[in-house]
């Protein structure tokens, strides 16, 4: 069985999540992504504490497609200093988990 993951991003605008989104299905590099809008981070920049209105993506993948997801990720960003982190699927529901086998390609 391959390593399963969550990735996660926060991007500026529903349009972002959706443009992300998209991409990494149509490049076979997550099985889904869900978006959470209107989510508020308050984060360190330069010096300053800083307090914007996001959306947050959660990508389902596997560990292998890291790259694929980085390139896809990096080239669509509107940040200076994207986040994407990677969670580590330690257990789940085994046809949920072969589904995004089916629905991811390297």
């Amino acid at each position: 069985m391959s390593e399963y993951r969550l990735y996660i991003t926060t991007v500026q605008s529903k349009k972002d999540a959706k443009q992300i989104s998209e991409a990494l299905l149509k490049y076979q590099a997550a099985a889904c992504v869900n978006i959470i809008e209107k989510i508020t981070s308050v984060y360190m920049w330069e010096n300053k504490v800083c307090t914007d209105d996001e959306c947050l993506l959660i990508i389902k993948s596997k560990a292998e497609l890291f790259e694929k997801i980085k390139k896809i990720v990096l080239t669509l960003h509107k940040y200076d200093l994207p986040e994407l982190i990677e969670i580590p699927i330690t257990n789940g529901f085994r046809d949920y988990l072969g589904w995004i086998d089916e629905s991811t390609r390297l």
